[in-house]
């Protein structure tokens, strides 16, 4: 077993200074009983911790390396880009190029704001709908995560659902009293809602696939269902793509399943995983931003130009070669199936729910469908399996309710070795099927 003396001693010293040592809480590894590993560089599919010790990585920095780390063209204009300076607080031509193309390549969006992470995304579409509808009223689905705002911190997703964290201690009762819960795919939770206080609900927000308790796809009909219940009641549909946009396609799940979304949210995908987020949408509603409207945003290091110059890279590669979708959710579908087949076969009921290149292994027997079902999973289940799959080199997700990624960087035999990997591990625990 590694024993990992530098990530220790670096989390022993970062445990003074930084609270749990981290910076964002799913990376203190706690969830799984482990130390995190300090990465030292990263390439392709590959991470390497400070011990000099490589990994395959199924995480992909939460989901942006699409094309995998360190891609060279990215590389290059992210240099390019730094030599002509980090920063200006002023617009700059590559936020005209981004916003260009973002509105060319995915079709609900006709006018697009950039800001620097998914979290001030929701927040600003959430504002946006608002000043648009003159309600105050937001529907939320439990389990999804839409970034630690405090409207937003109500049943949410993500790491909170393996710390048992509903809510978030500092976060006054009056900033959620307008944020109404729902149940995902169940549209009538959604509809008594509308029935209730139709005329007060500004917006709904959703994962279009739930990503942030595993992986979670819609229903048929469910998002269509959404889509409905917003026009009939003159709401505003916004659509979180941080996970999905430019993931799941080109347009992202929205392109999938045909559904247009009033507004979009993005994260870090449009910056090549560089801290960054944008929200867009129909004009009508955009066009109440400042400075053309009443609703106030700002950021002085909105459309950051190192961000652009990494989103431009990474989002052009992806729109002038559309078969690296098709290879890569080839691959997904290869990799998923086969991991069903191992799991199934060493006598294991556990389900995995994948859309294209995100998936996730769910430690219980009952199919997930939603927030309550996400919760039958035994995180201690998924904490023996994520330590065993580490000390092989595989570096999945330290928490059973996060997405496994895939990248275009991965290659067959990395799949195949992972793979290898999983079927000891099933097979070392392997018991009938009752």
């Amino acid at each position: 077993m590694n024993q990992m003396t530098h990530s220790k001693e670096l989390f022993e010293e970062a445990v003074k200074y930084m609270p749990g040592g981290v910076n964002s809480p799913v990376r203190a590894f706690r969830s799984i009983g482990s130390t995190p590993r300090f990465i030292a560089k990263a390439d392709g599919a590959c991470l390497f911790d400070e011990d000099g010790r490589c990994y395959t990585d199924y995480v992909g920095s939460w989901g942006p390396m699409v094309l995998g780390h360190n891609h060279p063209k990215i590389r290059e204009s992210v240099i390019d880009a730094c030599g002509r300076g980090l920063s200006f607080g002023a617009a700059t031509k590559a936020e005209v190029d981004m916003a260009k193309l973002i509105c060319e390549i995915v079709p609900s969006i006709e006018m697009i704001r950039m800001v620097n992470s998914g979290t001030e995304a929701v927040m600003s579409a959430l504002r946006a709908a608002r000043g648009y509808t003159g309600r105050d009223k937001i529907i939320k689905f439990m389990g999804c995560y839409h970034g630690h705002s405090d409207s937003m911190l109500v049943k949410a997703g993500s790491g909170g659902m393996t710390h048992g964290v509903a809510d978030s201690a500092g976060v006054p009762a009056g900033c959620t009293q307008d944020t109404l819960l729902a149940s995902y795919n169940d549209l009538d939770s959604v509809r008594e809602h509308f029935e209730h206080a139709g005329e007060q609900i500004a917006a709904v927000i959703v994962e279009p696939v739930a990503a942030n308790m595993g992986v979670v796809p819609p229903e048929h009909g469910f998002l269509e269902g959404l889509r409905k219940l917003c026009t009939q009641y003159g709401s505003v549909l916004i659509f979180d793509e941080v996970i999905t946009g430019f993931r799941l396609g080109i347009d992202g799940a929205q392109g999938v399943y045909g559904v247009k979304p009033d507004l979009t949210v993005f994260g870090k995908i449009i910056g090549a995983g560089m801290p960054v987020g944008a929200y867009g949408g129909k004009r009508c509603i955009m066009e109440m931003i400042s400075p053309l409207g009443s609703v106030y945003q700002a950021g002085t290091l909105s459309g950051n130009p190192i961000a652009m110059a990494a989103g431009l890279a990474q989002l052009s590669i992806l729109k002038n070669d559309p078969g690296i979708y098709e290879r890569l959710n080839a691959d997904s579908d290869y990799f998923f199936g086969r991991l069903q087949e191992i799991v199934r076969g060493a006598g294991f009921d556990y389900p995995i729910n994948h859309v294209g290149s995100l998936g996730c292994l769910f430690f219980t027997k009952c199919s997930v469908t939603d927030y309550e079902s996400a919760k039958c999973a035994d995180t201690n289940a998924y904490a023996d399996y994520a330590n065993a799959m580490l000390d092989k080199g595989i570096y999945l997700a330290p928490a059973q309710f996060e997405a496994v990624f895939l990248s275009a960087a991965h290659t067959k035999k990395q799949l195949d070795d992972t793979l290898e990997a999983a079927e000891d591990y099933f097979q070392s625990k392997s018991k009938p099927v009752s």
